[in-house]
C-alpha cells in the first residue's frame, strides 16, 4: 500500500494490529501480505488465534485513541513502513519495525548512516575518541547513530551534532537515562529521535536488544569504540553482521577488560579500524558485502499472498520444543510448502505458543 492512499482508518488499524496480542513485525508483515489491509486482518485475529488453540482479542480502540492522543501530545509522527520517508536501509531487515514514532529531521536517516556503539563505563580516552570520530564522520556527510546510553553513546550524539540520530528503547516521551533527559530533548529538535514502542513506555530489558536492531539497522556499518564481552554493544554489532552490514572494532589494550569486546569482534572477523578516515573509506564504498566476515546469512523465504496454503498448526507445532529452530527446517521435516508451514507458525504466534528468534528461528513459548 502506498503512503499516499493511507487512509486515517487504515492507520488506525494498523497501529492497533501491531500493538495486539502475540503481533511482531514478522507476524504483521504476513498479516498485511495475506489480508490487504490491517482492518481485514484485525477481524481475521480471533479465528486465526482459534486455530492456533486459543481465543483471541485484538487491543482495544480505546487503548488505541489514547497512544494516538499521547503520539501528538509528545509532538511526535507515526512512520509507518511502506511510506516515503521510512528509512531505505531499515526497511531490508526481516524484523523492521513496521511502525516508528519519531520526532525532528527525518531526512537525517535518509544520508549515509554509520553507527557507534560502547560501554557506558567507558574510559576517559575512548569518550573522548568517540566524540572526535563522531565529529569528524558527521563533518564527511555521515550521519551517526546510536542509542543515547551513558558514556560512548552520549559521546557519539554531541559530537555528531545535529547529524545525529537516537534510538530509544522507551516510548517517545520517555527520557531514559534521565540523566541524559536534555541531550534526548536536542537529540529531538535538532537531529533526529526514534522509538518503536508506544508512549508511555518504560524501558524492560527485553526492550534494547530491539532498539538495537534498529540501531544497526539503520547504517551501512556499525562502530564498537569501547566494550566488555557479553555487552550490549557486541549484540548491536552481531546484529549489523546478521543484516549484512560492516562491523568495525577500535582495538584497545588486553589489560582493560573494557576493550576484551572489541578485541574479541576482531578476532571473530570484524575490521579493525584506528581512524575516522578507515570508517569513511569502508563506508564510502559500501555495496552491500562487507569486508567483515561476521556470519553466514540464515535461509529466508520469501512467497506471494496467493502463495498462502493451509498447514496444520497442531502438526507443526509438534515439531517444536522450546529449543529455537529454523524455519527452513521445519519446512524440510514436515513436507510442506514454505507458505503453509510459514502460515501455521503464524497461527501459533497470535495464540501466544510460539517465539521468534534471530535468524529466521522459532521455538514454542517457555
Amino acid at each position: 500500500m502506498e503512503a499516499a492512499t493511507l487512509s486515517q482508518d487504515e492507520a488506525f488499524a494498523r497501529i492497533r494490529l501491531l500493538r495486539s496480542p502475540n503481533i511482531g513485525p514478522v507476524s504483521y508483515a504476513q498479516l498485511l501480505a495475506r489480508f490487504g489491509s490491517a482492518a481485514q486482518a484485525l477481524e481475521a485475529l480471533p479465528d486465526l488465534g482459534k486455530k492456533g488453540g486459543r481465543r483471541y482479542r485484538a487491543a482495544s480502540v480505546d487503548r488505541i485513541e489514547r497512544e494516538v492522543a499521547a503520539v501528538r501530545k509528545a509532538g511526535a509522527k507515526y512512520l509507518f513502513h511502506d511510506q516515503a520517508d521510512y528509512p531505505a536501509r531499515l526497511s531490508q531487515l526481516e524484523s523492521a519495525p513496521p511502525i516508528l514514532t519519531w520526532r525532528g529531521d527525518v531526512s537525517l536517516a535518509h544520508k549515509p548512516c554509520v553507527a557507534m556503539v560502547g560501554a557506558r563505563n567507558a574510559s576517559a580516552a575512548a569518550v573522548k575518541l568517540a566524540r572526535e570520530f563522531a565529529s569528524e564522520l558527521a563533518g564527511e556527510g555521515f550521519t551517526v547513530v546510536s542509542g543515547l546510553a551513558r558514556g560512548i553513546d552520549g559521546a557519539c550524539h554531541e559530537g555528531a551534532f545535529p547529524a545525529t540520530i537516537g534510538v530509544i528503547a522507551s516510548g517517545i516521551d520517555i527520557a531514559y537515562p534521565p540523566q541524559h533527559e536534555q541531550l534526548q530533548e536536542r537529540i529531538a529538535s535538532e537531529g533526529l529521535l526514534l522509538a518503536e514502542q508506544p508512549p508511555g513506555t518504560e524501558p524492560r530489558g527485553s526492550h534494547f536488544p530491539s532498539r538495537n536492531r534498529i540501531i544497526a539497522g539503520l547504517a551501512a556499518g556499525t562502530l564498537v569504540v569501547e566494550a566488555a564481552p557479553k555487552s550490549g554493544s557486541l549484540i548491536t554489532a552481531r546484529l549489523a553482521g546478521e543484516a549484512g552490514r560492516e562491523v568495525m572494532a577500535i582495538p584497545g589494550s588486553p589489560l582493560d577488560a573494557r576493550s576484551h569486546g572489541c578485541n574479541q569482534l576482531i578476532r571473530e572477523g570484524a575490521v579493525l579500524v584506528q581512524s575516522p578516515e578507515d570508517v569513511i573509506e569502508l563506508l564510502s564504498d559500501f555495496d552491500g558485502n562487507p569486508r567483515s566476515s561476521f556470519r553466514e546469512d540464515g535461509a529466508t523465504f520469501d512467497y506471494l499472498p496467493e502463495e498462502f496454503a493451509e498447514a496444520e498448526p497442531a502438526e507443526i507445532g509438534d515439531l517444536l520444543t522450546t529449543a529455537p529452530i529454523a524455519v527452513d527446517e521445519l519446512v524440510r521435516q514436515s513436507g510442506e510448502s514454505p507458505a503453509a508451514v510459514q502460515l501455521a507458525l503464524l497461527e501459533l504466534e497470535i495464540a501466544g505458543r510460539l517465539e521468534r528468534h534471530a535468524g529466521g528461528r522459532v521455538s514454542l513459548t517457555t
